[in-house]
């Protein structure tokens, strides 16, 4: 009798292709969506210098982030919002995330203290007071 044991023509291992492709499609995803943040704000807006305030370590997913640029225009997500139409956005989002819900203003550097003030008076009227501000830690390096 002779016993069954293992030919050296068969393939016994795990077929790694699947796995390769998955891998390979996740790499693609997260390069994708990566720069979808940097998309969301506004470029011409040149924060104020904040060197020696707290970088934010953990980000809270229902934030709101208002820009406001020079002129004074209220912005979410790159889209200019009338003061009237922010205040009831800002209504909504306490009714359906509560009052807990952070708000970002992310300010120019050259925009008037009075229209920062705006959007934090809406804020206050909407009932939300996690109020921060967005600034950078250090100045943009400059080629000459």
């Amino acid at each position: 009798m002779r016993r069954k044991g293992r030919t050296s023509g068969g393939e016994d291992g795990v077929n790694m292709t699947p796995m390769i492709d998955v891998v390979f499609q996740m790499i693609i995803f997260f390069v994708c969506t990566a720069d979808l943040d940097r998309k969301a704000f506004d470029e011409k807006i040149k924060l104020a210098l904040s060197p020696h305030g707290p970088a934010v370590e953990k980000k809270d997913p229902r934030t709101v982030t208002v820009e406001v640029d020079k002129r004074g225009v209220i912005k979410l997500g790159q889209v200019a919002v009338p003061y009237t139409t922010f205040v009831s956005m800002l209504r909504k989002t306490v009714a359906e995330y509560g009052q807990t819900t952070p708000v970002v203003i992310r300010a120019d550097g050259a925009t008037k203290h009075e229209d920062v003030k705006r959007v934090m008076d809406a804020c206050s009227q909407a009932g939300l007071w996690k109020v921060k501000f967005s600034a950078t830690k250090e100045k943009a390096k400059t080629v000459q």
